[in-house]
């Protein structure tokens, strides 16, 4: 069974840098597109970036220019670098897996909060 957890969300300043880990503990075959969520309070969740098999990658408005994500398939994780961060993207990040055929799988969330 495959697990995905997140790590590296924390608090900090307009203007500092995260970088958030998904490593999976086991391996998933037949990935379409590796991405990162985020919902922040009374929001909607919505994509920030995605990544597909074939290394494409796709960024919400919002955060293109400043938040880059990346993968390491030795390693089994996907990273989401966030530079420039704004109050506005304080908000819960969940790392997503997505296969061909549907299945998906989701990690438990790390709470990002950028300080004014």
């Amino acid at each position: 069974q495959v697990q995905l957890v997140e790590s590296g969300g924390g608090l900090v300043q307009a203007g500092g840098s995260l970088r958030l880990s998904c490593a999976a503990s086991g391996s998933i075959f037949r990935i379409d597109v590796r991405g990162w969520y985020r919902r922040a309070p009374g929001k909607q969740r919505e994509l920030v970036a995605a990544i597909t098999s074939g290394g494409s990658t796709n960024y919400a408005d919002s955060v293109k220019g400043r938040f880059t994500i990346s993968r390491d398939g030795a390693k089994n994780t996907v990273y989401l670098q966030m530079n420039s961060l704004k109050p506005e993207d304080t908000a819960v990040y969940y790392c997503n897996v997505h296969q061909f055929g549907g299945e998906d799988y989701w990690g438990q969330g790390t709470q990002v909060t950028v300080s004014s």
